[in-house]
């Protein structure tokens, strides 16, 4: 987090400014924490309420071991 706001967030040169120069301490830190905490409270609701819909629906199916999977071919 230290390296990614060192030259400053909104100055693309990394050119040292003077008046333009907030402390990084409470503004950048305190934008940073929050918006990884969004981010873990909504992976977190995904996880907890709907753990199924990031995965595939052939998970739920009966395996059949007399029957090999149609995408597997012999060469």
């Amino acid at each position: 987090m230290l390296i990614l706001h060192e030259a400053g967030s909104s100055n693309p040169l990394g050119l040292p400014l003077i008046y333009e120069v907030l402390p990084f301490s409470p503004y950048y830190m305190l934008k940073d924490t929050l918006s990884i905490l969004i981010f873990i409270i909504v992976l977190l609701y995904i996880n907890i309420l709907y753990p199924d819909i990031l995965g595939h629906n052939i998970n739920y199916q009966i395996a059949n071991f007399l029957v090999t999977p149609t995408h597997i071919v012999p060469e």
